[in-house]
């Protein structure tokens, strides 16, 4: 007993800790991590991880010397072999050679493939985006997935999309937030409803972030969000990619990138990234047709530094959200867990978190979550993991080494272990 009690302390007070894969160590907490390959002078950022069929992860991500204006930018890859500890060298997912290719998210469908979604930049502004998809039925073995088909996944609003704006647009500018410049919210309102009359405008820009949704085995529900116009979207297919068609769009004062998650009454909820004025909460929205229709935005109360989040149900039936919970910077990671379907979240660990010295000294970035669940039970997030502030070693090219992509690997017990609010 004594020596149980001294292995839990020893969890509550440190994050960096292994365990075996048995199934008796499954139940007791763990957290394990890793970068998934060494720092480097590379911008990498916007990862997704899921889980084959066969125990491998496979996660993904966008690397170059910068972002949408960079046109050397790729989406790679790394795999970590069931029961191996080390991750394989990154391999290419995707280029468009001489266009940026960013922000990719992967899902593995009923039918056991693997797709890989993201957008391609056509002018070096998020505004210009194109969505690409590829399908493969040949992911499974070391290396590269062989991809069997890809295509445009070109997004439609709907005839309606304007009325929808324009009247959301109505009631935002007869309610501004009081947090924000007059000036600046009319700006923003004036945005957009310039770019509603442009067709171009309202089919290009629309970009991928977190992993698409799986209703009910049959329809297919990808997140949308727009720079541009800063609000979300949803593009629905219900034949796997024959035919598209979006959403009513979720406006409010810039949210994107949404993460899904569904009730037990079938009730969807977005919960979403708030680039909007302070002080910055997740947005939430609800859809009660199947991802069609959504009710009115509004704040949830978990804090967000206006970064992206990502939320899932467990096994267990309890909803898990990874977010930075900060009203300023990245610099702390945390998983939060709610036992009432977000009504509240009543346990709160840290898979990254700086010293309040580091924090004056040049805190580090962690942040852009990607989870999943695996079938043991363990839960895995992937996210950049930036010590773009501090002083580092210099890698081969001799520049700064300061960016990788980090996994952990953790369970609800190690969450619920201290109970931290």
């Amino acid at each position: 007993m004594k020596n149980r009690l001294s292995l839990s302390l020893l969890f509550c007070l440190t994050i960096h800790l292994g365990c075996t894969a048995g199934t008796k160590e499954l139940d007791q907490p763990f957290l394990q991590s890793e970068l998934i390959f060494p720092l480097e002078h590379w911008h990498n950022h916007g990862s997704c991880i899921v889980e084959c069929p066969n125990g491998d992860l496979l996660v993904c991500w966008y690397r170059g010397s910068g972002e949408r204006t960079a046109d050397d930018v790729a989406v790679l890859g790394s795999r970590k072999r069931k029961g191996q500890r080390q991750w394989s060298a990154p391999f290419l997912m995707a280029d468009t050679p001489g266009y940026p290719d960013t922000n990719p998210a992967m899902f593995i469908d009923p039918q056991k493939r693997l797709w890989l979604i993201w957008p391609t930049i056509l002018d070096n502004n998020w505004e210009s985006a194109l969505l690409k998809y590829r399908i493969s039925s040949d992911y499974q073995k070391p290396g590269v997935p062989r991809w069997n088909s890809g295509d445009i996944l070109h997004v439609t609003p709907r005839t309606n999309f304007q009325t929808l704006v324009s009247a959301a647009l109505d009631a935002l500018a007869a309610n501004p937030p009081p947090a924000m410049k007059r000036a600046e919210f009319d700006e923003w309102i004036k945005k957009d409803r310039a770019r509603l009359p442009v067709v171009l405008s309202c089919r290009l820009g629309w970009m991928t972030r977190v992993h698409p949704f799986v209703l009910d085995g049959k329809r297919l529900i990808v997140p949308l969000y727009s720079d541009g116009f800063d609000f979300c979207l949803m593009a629905i297919t219900d034949d796997w990619g024959k035919a598209w068609f979006t959403s009513d769009p979720l406006v409010s004062i810039a949210n994107s990138q949404p993460s899904l998650v569904r009730k037990k009454d079938g009730t969807l909820v977005a919960y979403m990234r708030d680039d909007g004025p302070p002080p910055q909460r997740v947005p939430m929205s609800e859809s009660k047709d199947r991802g069609v229709t959504w009710s009115p935005v509004v704040d949830s109360d978990r804090v967000d530094t206006g970064a992206g989040v990502e939320v899932i149900v467990l096994k267990s039936g309890r909803w898990l959200l990874v977010n930075n919970d900060l009203e300023e910077g990245r610099h702390r990671l945390a998983v939060t867990l709610s036992d009432d379907e977000g009504l509240t979240w009543k346990w709160k660990r840290y898979i990254e978190q700086d010293s309040p010295d580091d924090v004056k000294t040049g805190a580090g970035s962690y942040h852009y979550p990607s989870v999943t669940q695996a079938k043991d039970g363990s839960i895995h997030v992937s996210y950049s993991f930036h010590q773009t502030k501090r002083e580092t070693k210099p890698d081969a090219s001799g520049k700064p080494a300061n960016e990788s992509i980090k996994h952990a690997r953790f369970n609800e017990a190690w969450v619920m272990e201290c109970n931290r609010r």
